[in-house]
């Protein structure tokens, strides 16, 4: 999708946004390795659960970090379409 607007993230925002991704995946690979060796099922679920939770935490902080950067930005330029398409994505999102 190309926006009108100009789509700046900060690099301290990005770096811990990948981080938080990166400890995501180390996460479900591990479920992946409980799943393959058999492990209880209650303790994937847990597991899993936990990857769920930092997924959606980190959903939130993307959300939050567009809304005050890229938003602000759009409304400012005049650009209803990335408003618009940003809602349609917070709304598949949740």
């Amino acid at each position: 999708m190309i926006h009108e607007h100009a789509h700046y993230h900060s690099p301290e925002e990005k770096k811990k946004q990948l981080n938080r991704l990166s400890k995501a995946i180390g996460h479900l690979n591990h479920v992946k390795a409980m799943i393959e060796e058999d492990e209880d099922c209650a303790d994937v679920l847990m597991q899993l659960s936990a990857v769920n939770s930092a997924l959606k935490s980190l959903g939130k902080e993307i959300i939050n970090e567009h809304m005050s950067h890229c938003i602000v930005h759009a409304l400012e330029d005049g650009d209803m379409t990335a408003v618009e398409e940003f809602q349609k994505a917070v709304q598949k999102f949740i």
